[in-house]
């Protein structure tokens, strides 16, 4: 409970069930959707957002840490989770206990694994093929990996890569060809998951033959090129006017006085900041009050900004930071950056609330 200020995120999770609905009716031609909730669901955490996606026809789950899953885990006893990211030899026995699947995303780190003589059931391996983060990289170690999880009686249940340009025709298939060549020289028979393709990669192009699971990211929170889809927007930043000053020309607002009034002009405040997301880059971009857009000016602070508002605006109007897609979009466009981080950046102290109908 936000029990300090009007400042929250709207989270439709109405919005993200139906999306999710849409995208796999649409794309049908999958076994498996895993549903990417990392980084609290792209910033709209809450087990809210997770059942959404399950609720939309997700079957698996993908998160980035132990954390994330555990976090999942304690409300959610029957999906099953798999975790992108490598995790500490110590905790490894806290998956097993919970059904969480980890990946193996090198000989070392497996070897290192099967040291801790831990009854592992199944895992994921993690190509490399382009994008140098983590992954094997080549078919000898490859090969070495998947003889060692075999000997270990450990079930190889799903093997993946990552594209890491899926606008670029010529290096998707340059990566989807050199993940079939690695996939051609083990057994793949027994293994019940094959995936690659994430949001951009199942709008861009046809699922190949040999692929049978994609995951899907931010295109449950509605943001793709395939406008045939219709989604919705999830997210929505709220906050309101705690005050109105009434400025002269030549007074300056916030720190360091870097915007200066032109004539005479009214400046609202607005309880949130860079610690909650909003950086000092915001300065400049616009916000909507009352349905029309007004500019944000000075230096943004820790806990609040300025807007630049007229005689409409009265106190305790709310103030939309982040309005739907399109306005998303915009703001990532105008900070240079993308969706996802303009949503990851709002933080922990900005309340949640979720929309069911």
């Amino acid at each position: 409970m936000n029990l300090n200020r009007n400042t929250y995120v709207e989270v439709n999770v109405k919005n993200i069930t139906d999306n999710v609905k849409k995208i796999i009716n649409y794309y049908n031609n999958y076994e498996y959707y895993i549903g990417v909730v990392k980084a609290d669901n792209y910033g709209h955490d809450g087990i809210e957002s997770v059942s959404a996606v399950i609720n939309g026809g997700c079957n698996y789950l993908a998160v980035a840490t132990l954390d994330e899953a555990l976090k999942i885990r304690n409300k959610i006893k029957d999906i099953p989770i798999l975790c992108l990211g490598p995790i500490p030899y110590e905790h490894i026995d806290l998956c097993v206990e919970n059904n969480i699947t980890i990946t193996i995303n090198s000989l070392d780190y497996l070897n290192e694994v099967i040291k801790q003589n831990i009854s592992l059931k199944k895992v994921h391996i993690k190509l490399n093929t382009g994008m140098n983060r983590l992954g094997i990289s080549n078919i000898d170690e490859l090969k070495k990996a998947f003889n060692i999880l075999i000997k270990n009686d450990i079930q190889v249940e799903g093997i993946y890569t990552h594209l890491y340009n899926a606008d670029n025709k010529d290096i998707y298939d340059e990566q989807i060809s050199m993940f079939k060549g690695m996939l051609d020289c083990i057994d793949t028979s027994n293994i019940k998951i094959i995936h690659a393709s994430a949001s951009d990669g199942i709008v861009n192009y046809e699922k190949p033959d040999f692929i049978n699971g994609c995951r899907l990211g931010i295109i449950m929170y509605g943001f793709t090129k395939n406008k045939n889809l219709n989604l919705q927007s999830t997210f929505s930043l709220y906050s309101e006017v705690i005050q109105i000053n009434s400025l002269n020309k030549g007074e300056t607002v916030g720190y360091n006085g870097i915007y200066e009034a032109v004539g005479k002009e009214y400046i609202a405040v607005v309880p949130i900041g860079y610690a909650d997301g909003i950086i000092r880059k915001n300065t400049g971009r616009y916000v909507y009050i009352n349905n029309k857009k007004y500019q944000i000016v000075g230096n943004v602070c820790m806990d609040m900004l300025f807007v630049k508002v007229d005689e409409n605006v009265k106190l305790h109007d709310k103030v939309t930071i982040l309005r739907n897609i399109e306005h998303i979009e915009e703001v990532a466009n105008y900070l240079e950056t993308i969706p996802y981080e303009v949503m990851c950046m709002v933080g922990k102290r900005v309340e949640r609330k979720y929309i069911t109908e």
